[in-house]
């Protein structure tokens, strides 16, 4: 027999996978695959969550995010949401470099895509847009954080959680651990196709109150546009409205707004 917090996991785990999928929606199939459920344990899972409009379903059978969450969120938002503040930072982004232009939050293990806008170059890389979570050190944002993150804690999320047998042998602890280095030397992150192929990354950490790397903003564009000169050249540009955004942050409340991560 569940526990109630088996049930609360399990819950947590359909939610999160039908919000990676966003607009696209996911079937019940997918959810149960990638939440690690039985079929008609997801199955029985969604059908209670659309009941309590949790979930919905649209007309191709596949699975969004309810109504109720978002009445659930708008509440949650006056503690936890930042992205007014990030707006103006992303979009200057965006118009500096000519590239999409994003802001993410730690999440536990994960970071979350919150905002994106685009910059003016016509061709657009759709590796994240707003919703998608990867594993910290998968893109460019996740690895800014991870970058600067204790020693002790990076050791420990690498012996946590396997990258590499989610997203490949370019993710081992290893190769993570170099990128790691470079990144903390150079300041930024760069994720040279790793994700998707031809699609880079730029990423720099953005700090609270403490002193943790809690968010980051981040910068993907084809992988021409990502020259030895220019990725110096968004790197700082990078840096300087990460510090910016840092400042700003910090100054919302003594404590600093937070996103607090799952165990």
């Amino acid at each position: 027999m569940n526990t109630p917090i088996n049930v609360v996991g399990r819950v947590a785990a359909v939610l999160r996978v039908v919000s990676h999928r966003g607009d696209a929606g996911a079937s019940t199939s997918e959810v149960a695959r990638d939440a690690g459920l039985a079929r008609p344990t997801a199955h029985r899972l969604l059908t209670s969550l659309a009941e309590e409009g949790l979930v919905d379903r649209d007309g191709r059978g596949r699975w969004l995010l309810g109504p109720e969450l978002y009445l659930l969120g708008s509440v949650a938002a006056t503690r936890y949401d930042v992205t007014e503040a990030a707006l103006p930072f992303v979009r200057s982004l965006a118009e500096a470099s000519g590239e999409s232009a994003f802001f993410s939050a730690r999440r536990g293990d994960e970071t979350v895509c919150l905002l994106r806008e685009e910059g003016s170059f016509p061709i657009r890389s759709h590796v994240l847009y707003e919703g998608v979570r990867f594993p910290l050190g998968v893109a460019s944002a996740g690895l800014a954080i991870l970058a600067y993150l204790p020693d002790d804690q990076i050791t420990a999320y690498l012996d946590r959680v396997d990258v590499g047998a989610t997203h490949g042998s370019a993710h081992a602890a290893e190769r993570l651990r170099e990128r790691i280095a470079t990144t903390r030397a150079a300041g930024f992150a760069v994720n040279p196709g790793l994700i998707v192929e031809g699609s880079w990354g730029m990423g720099a950490a953005v700090f609270d109150r403490a002193g943790e790397p809690r968010w980051a903003l981040s910068l993907t564009g084809i992988e021409q546009r990502f020259t030895p000169e220019r990725r110096e050249r968004m790197g700082h540009l990078l840096l300087r409205t990460a510090h910016a955004l840092t400042t700003t942050l910090r100054e919302r409340s003594p404590l600093g707004p937070t996103m607090p991560g799952r165990t």
